[in-house]
């Protein structure tokens, strides 16, 4: 690691969006930062994303296309080719949140294990929906994930020591073990106090979306214990249910 310059392996994930891939793309490779390690992962897509990646191929260090076992497995090729200090998942359809936010992330403290931000919510065409409804915490451990995924994955710089490969056993939650695992190794985690990504909102499926909950729960479970995660889902689910009432208000 340069003295003041890590380098930040920067990993997209793809199969098949090339509606919003190129928006992508040239989010990582417009940052003005230049210690920056771009890997992209490509299911072996067949619907021109492949064409739109190779406009860019000379500003991607390494591209991996090939068939893949679903989002955790291509994730973990790109982990797998990382040899940055820290890693980042910028998957397709999020961007960063201006061309200068990892020069900002890294001037906010040298060395952290750890850092993180907040994230904006957009739409398909581009527009910001707000804030999203976890915001982040103001000091983050791996207990803040309790009442939910506070800390989206496009908003957290970890150290490439600190990681392992996402579980496989987890297909649609396996971001919030990788997350917890790491923050229970953190020493010093560094909160940079300003938006650093943003992510289009996707719809899901109810039953994608009960395995989703299903799996979050079996990990909570894992790091908080049986009865904590029992009490916490319940407080979750209140802030939920009043989060709908709140908004729905609003837009009446």
């Amino acid at each position: 690691m340069k003295e003041g310059r890590p380098i930040l392996s920067v990993i997209t994930v793809v199969y098949n969006n090339v509606s919003d891939i190129e928006r992508t793309l040239r989010s990582v490779i417009n940052q003005t930062y230049a210690g920056i390690e771009y890997i992209v992962v490509d299911g072996k897509s067949t619907d021109g994303t492949l064409m739109i990646i190779g406009r860019y191929k000379d500003r991607i260090a390494k591209l991996i296309s090939e068939p893949d076992k679903g989002i955790y497995d291509a994730m973990n090729k790109g982990l797998a080719a990382a040899t940055g200090d820290y890693v980042l998942f910028m998957n397709s359809a999020d961007e960063f949140y201006s061309a200068e936010t990892v020069a900002n992330v890294f001037a906010a403290a040298n060395g952290a294990d750890i850092y993180y931000g907040e994230t904006e919510m957009i739409d398909g065409a581009g527009k910001s929906l707000g804030q999203r409804r976890h915001a982040a915490p103001a000091s983050f451990t791996w207990k803040s994930f309790k009442y939910g995924m506070s800390v989206s994955h496009q908003a957290i710089y970890i150290k490439r020591s600190l990681t392992e490969p996402y579980n496989p056993k987890y297909k649609l939650s396996a971001d919030i073990d990788w997350i917890l695992h790491a923050a229970k190794k953190a020493k010093t985690i560094v909160n940079v106090n300003q938006y650093v990504a943003k992510y289009q909102v996707g719809g899901m499926s109810k039953l994608k979306h009960r395995q989703s909950l299903a799996e979050r729960f079996d990990i909570m479970k894992r790091y908080y214990g049986l009865l904590p995660t029992l009490l916490n889902h319940a407080v979750i689910a209140f802030n939920l249910g009043w989060y709908w009432v709140r908004n729905r208000r609003t837009n009446d």
